[in-house]
């Protein structure tokens, strides 16, 4: 998943720096003012630069929620293991416990046999 996730951040990264490239170009070739560039350039920057503060959200959103979504999932998994395992153990040592108490009265009823 981090694999993807740094492609995405690459490919983000790469459209937000062309685009603002393109913008940059355009501008500086347009038959205004410098002033009135410069200042066209400035908002620009700034609109891109919401523009990744807000797709940064988004992502750090869905990253969130899947870790959340994730680890839910892996605790209440562990919690079903865990309790299948406790069953388990609980069933095969009430029937050693019984198969024990068998014997044991086995071997006391030998024993008293033997004693006669």
């Amino acid at each position: 998943m981090s694999r993807k996730g740094n492609n995405t951040a690459g490919i983000l990264a790469g459209l937000l720096a062309g685009a603002a490239a393109g913008v940059i170009l355009g501008m500086l070739y347009a038959p205004e003012e410098g002033k009135e560039t410069r200042k066209k350039i400035k908002n620009k920057a700034n609109d891109l630069k919401d523009q990744a503060k807000n797709k940064y959200g988004e992502v750090s959103e869905k990253v969130k929620d899947q870790y959340s979504n994730i680890s839910s999932t892996f605790k209440e998994t562990a919690n079903s293991v865990a309790h299948t395992v406790k069953d388990g153990y609980d069933k095969y040592k009430d029937q050693i416990v019984a198969k024990t108490t068998d014997v044991v009265k086995d071997v006391e009823a030998e024993l008293n046999d033997l004693k006669s």
